[in-house]
């Protein structure tokens, strides 16, 4: 059971990872009817939505595209920014979805951004906790541990509705906007949902794991 529950938290991401990046490729190359570029589309967006102070930059890498609320700009990667693609249009419109939630004070968004540190302090430490707790019998630091965990997997679970909005929001821009026609709809979407996966894996696969610490934890209660 223990190396079939591997396989699974192995394969899921791979998989989801492989999904992205064949949908990502396959419309790269279906140009998107408006001729705009992955650049152009982020700022008629924003200009729509009245972000007019929302910069619009390029950044190294392939799909490292983010919105950046810090300093309010969404950076696009080299082939989106410069792109006329499908896939490159639906990157662009999906981190001006974040943008348009920082606006708007989306609960879901905010929430995330109150758990980063939490998050990232509690990821750090959660494992020396979780290993030491379970080479020393401790099952005091192992629940520690899985306390500290508990909080990066619930960062990674409220993400998802975070990035789902965004998807919802890219498509409803993408079309007011008339970057895409209707009848691009469906390659745009599938886009957004390929993207959305790699999300959805990490967070069933956080799950499972701390699921599967929660279960190690009574183990080691009952042989007390």
């Amino acid at each position: 059971m223990y190396f079939i529950y591997l396989a699974i938290i192995i394969l899921i991401p791979i998989y989801a990872q492989m999904k992205v990046k064949s949908t990502y490729k396959k419309y790269s190359k279906v140009s998107a009817s408006s001729g705009m570029s992955g650049a152009e589309t982020a700022r008629a967006i924003l200009d729509q939505n009245g972000l007019f102070n929302v910069r619009v930059e390029e950044t190294p890498g392939m799909l490292s595209d983010h919105y950046d609320p810090r300093d309010k700009t969404v950076r696009l990667s080299s082939d989106n920014y410069h792109g006329h693609s499908v896939a490159g249009v639906a990157v662009a419109a999906h981190e001006v979805g974040h943008a348009i939630q920082d606006k708007e004070a989306y609960a879901f968004l905010l929430f995330r951004h109150a758990l980063v540190p939490v998050a990232n302090f509690g990821s750090n430490i959660s494992w020396i906790l979780i290993l030491i707790g379970m080479l020393a019998s401790i099952s005091e630091l192992l629940l520690a541990g899985i306390v500290f965990m508990a909080a990066a997997v619930l960062f990674q679970v409220i993400t998802l509705p975070v990035e789902f909005n965004a998807s919802s929001r890219a498509m409803d821009q993408l079309v007011s906007a008339g970057v895409i026609r209707n009848d691009e709809e469906r390659e745009t979407k599938k886009v957004l949902s390929a993207a959305a996966m790699t999300y959805v894996a990490a967070a069933l696969v956080a799950v499972l794991e701390l699921v599967r610490l929660l279960l190690m934890y009574t183990g080691m209660r009952e042989e007390d």
